[in-house]
């Protein structure tokens, strides 16, 4: 087989054998893979650079009984704006995290990958609130990967405008408040209206303008709780990098 030469970002990275590591890395032609680049541990080695988490590189791979080595890689963008700042680069690290747990192996997901690259941009360059970043990227990855919430209207009595409206995290469902209660839905979570437009836009936009909205200080919090707990209910498991993240 022919070497491949595709774009991929570093989720993870392990120690393998004396100077090499593993890599996870999200790609834009073959989705999630693990490829080991020999040597990378190596202080003067040429790929060194590109084989370090959040690292955004063009990569020349090889296969071989079913597994990827690296041959050669290029660093496209490091990122480098949140090393300054210990709280943007923590969220970075739980962007990675969550792109690892939810992206299948091998199955292509370019729209997540874009939306990861530009969230970590946003983090990077000081460009938005890190908190809207955050919920952007939650609800915007659940909705590519399948676990979109139905938030067009009440999904009982079908009000676009649902009275005191609320989320239902395990089943995703918008509602009323008395129509939860009616329908007995599990854990709902309360919205307001500026948390609801948001919610909606951005799952709704424009990739290119998921992030493009404002939000006052009371309706960003909420929709950021909304959001954590949406993925977390939906993933079923927490996440060790967010915990640091909130203990800074």
């Amino acid at each position: 087989m022919s070497d491949l030469v595709l774009k991929g970002l570093v989720l993870r990275t392990a120690d393998y054998k004396e100077s090499s590591k593993m890599l996870t890395v999200l790609t834009d032609a073959l989705g999630k893979i693990s490829v080991s680049a020999r040597g990378a541990a190596r202080l003067k080695s040429r790929v060194a650079a590109a084989c370090q988490p959040m690292a955004f590189s063009e990569m020349t791979i090889s296969e071989s009984r079913e597994r990827y080595y690296l041959k050669e890689a290029s660093t496209l963008e490091l990122f480098s704006g949140m090393t300054a700042d210990l709280g943007r680069y923590a969220l970075g690290c739980y962007f990675l995290e969550l792109l690892d747990a939810a992206c299948p192996e091998t199955v292509e997901e370019p729209e997540a990958l874009t939306l990861g690259l530009n969230a970590l941009w946003l983090l990077s360059e000081g460009k938005k609130d890190p908190h809207l970043v955050k919920a952007a990227f939650e609800l915007r990855l659940m909705a590519l990967l399948g676990y979109q919430p139905e938030a067009e209207a009440c999904a009982v009595c079908g009000k676009e405008t649902p009275d005191s409206p609320v989320l239902d995290l395990r089943g995703g469902a918008l509602y009323c408040h008395d129509c939860a209660l009616e329908a007995m839905a599990q854990r709902p979570k309360a919205l307001d209206e500026g948390s609801l437009q948001a919610l909606r836009f951005i799952l709704f936009s424009p990739r290119s303008r998921v992030f493009s909205f404002q939000l006052r200080e009371g309706a960003l919090r909420r929709l950021g709780d909304i959001a954590e707990a949406y993925v977390s209910e939906q993933m079923e498991r927490s996440f060790r990098t967010l915990d640091y993240y909130k203990s800074i």
